[in-house]
């Protein structure tokens, strides 16, 4: 079984992960292949390099994340022409990945909306949070200023656009013992 998990920045899809995986599931993390796509001699890294200059690099030739994510969150474009490149690497990876595992695989894939993934999953599951408690959260457990964590909510789709797509919509403006219940009662609606 194939379950799609999205939802924003901030929104509480780790937290939900990791309870799926200690209940038995399998995750594959969109975020983790696209650190995996970009690493030193990959493909991926070259044509990141390739179209935004040797600046995204660090010194040891790794890439220099903080700059890049500066370069593609300054402009719709920027972003746009990033995902391009990176999008089909990370759903080729997650497609080879998915083929080898048996039984309940959660792919947490944050810009399922913008990605319009080919995937086609046996359910979406979309974790909401209002924008204020994100933002709360981005502070407090990331580190991130106001201003970036808005600039990085207001790049990625709506909770309403997620929501459409969803079959299950965990609300996570909670505590994270409600949460935690919350996802458990998602997960056995699974029936594995």
């Amino acid at each position: 079984m194939l379950i799609a998990l999205t939802g924003g920045i901030g929104s509480g899809k780790s937290t939900v992960a990791s309870r799926w995986v200690a209940l038995g599931g399998t995750e594959i993390d969109a975020d983790v292949l696209a650190r995996q796509v970009v690493e030193p001699g990959t493909a991926g890294l070259a044509a990141v390099v390739k179209t935004f200059g040797t600046e995204v690099l660090n010194e040891d030739s790794s890439l220099n994340r903080a700059q890049l994510a500066k370069i593609a969150f300054s402009s719709e474009e920027n972003r746009t022409v990033l995902q391009g490149i990176l999008h089909p690497l990370i759903q080729a990876r997650a497609k080879k990945l998915i083929s080898e595992i048996e039984g309940l695989i959660i792919y947490t894939i944050p810009l399922l909306v913008e990605t319009k993934s080919p995937l086609t999953f046996d359910r979406i599951v979309t974790v909401s949070a209002p924008e204020a408690v994100r933002i709360e959260r981005l502070i407090n457990n990331r580190g991130m200023t106001e201003e970036d964590s808005l600039s990085r909510i207001r790049a990625q789709a709506t909770d309403a656009q997620r929501e459409a797509l969803a079959d299950t919509v965990i609300d996570s403006d909670c505590t994270l013992v409600e949460l935690q219940s919350r996802a458990d009662n998602v997960f056995a609606s699974f029936n594995i």
